[in-house]
């Protein structure tokens, strides 16, 4: 359903689709976003767009998020927000509790849409629905790393300390520890290149240069239970590791104050 009297452009996609392996709920939950969208906003609505896992690759149908990033005409409200939540949840309740809304205004000037997703973004957006293509400029280097050794580096800390005072590691927490295990990688990916990619790629990269230490073989074993679904209950006794790759990325942040 779409806004009456408007019409809807066609997605432009510059290159870039819904990859063929990607599950046929997530890619119909995915279009009904955007048609939410569509229909709340109208001539509003510049583009609705995929980024993450969905759009730069290595998406896990039981680890990511559904990543989607909108940019409207003006700033959205919470209530709006919550609206096109709950509608999108009425169809699926499953994927709606993925679902995750970076949006800007026209400007980029407000909104939910932090460096390295804008970045994102730019590199790698897969069109759901565009009227109007806008473009943020590119976040430098250095605006990269102040945001990645703030609010970033602190949440990632103290994820580390509570999964370390676990005596178990609870279903609940099989993805954030998968998180955690493999945040160090795409923390010093970013921190070097000012890029975000996969978790495969970070991975790759931070290996071939040692950026890690020995503690990349933990990370890579994560990355390969998370690529395979798994449950990463037998790499949990190792859970200690994550506080020498907290010392790693603190270190290469310049001993940034968590």
């Amino acid at each position: 359903m779409f806004s009456a009297g408007v019409e809807r452009k066609p997605a432009v996609n510059r290159g870039r689709v819904l990859e063929p392996s990607i599950d046929a709920g997530v890619s119909a939950f995915v279009h009904r976003v955007a048609e939410l969208w569509d229909h709340h906003l109208g001539q509003r609505l510049a583009g609705v767009y995929l980024i993450g896992s969905l759009a730069h690759g290595g998406y896990s149908a039981r680890y990511s998020d559904i990543d989607i990033a909108l940019i409207a005409d003006d700033v959205l409200s919470s209530g709006e927000i919550d609206t096109v939540h709950a509608n999108a949840a009425a169809h699926s309740a499953e994927l709606a509790a993925r679902y995750s809304l970076f949006w800007a205004n026209a400007k980029f000037s407000a909104g939910r849409f932090p460096p390295l997703d804008r970045v994102d973004y730019l590199d790698h957006a897969v069109p759901l629905l565009e009227r109007r293509h806008l473009e943020p400029e590119r976040p430098s280097l250095a605006e990269i790393r102040g945001y990645l050794s703030g609010e970033p580096l602190r949440r990632w800390s103290q994820q580390v300390t509570g999964l370390n005072t676990l005596a178990v590691l609870p279903v609940d927490d099989h993805k954030r520890y998968l998180r955690a295990l493999l945040y160090p990688a795409r923390f010093v990916y970013s921190w070097e290149t000012g890029n975000i990619a996969s978790n495969d790629r970070a991975v790759a990269y931070v290996a071939s240069r040692g950026l890690l230490g020995p503690d990349i073989d933990i990370v890579a074993r994560a990355l390969r239970c998370r690529n395979a679904g798994s449950d990463p209950g037998h790499l949990f006794p190792e859970r200690q590791r994550l506080l020498r790759l907290l010392e790693i990325c603190t270190s290469v942040s310049g001993g940034a104050e968590l």
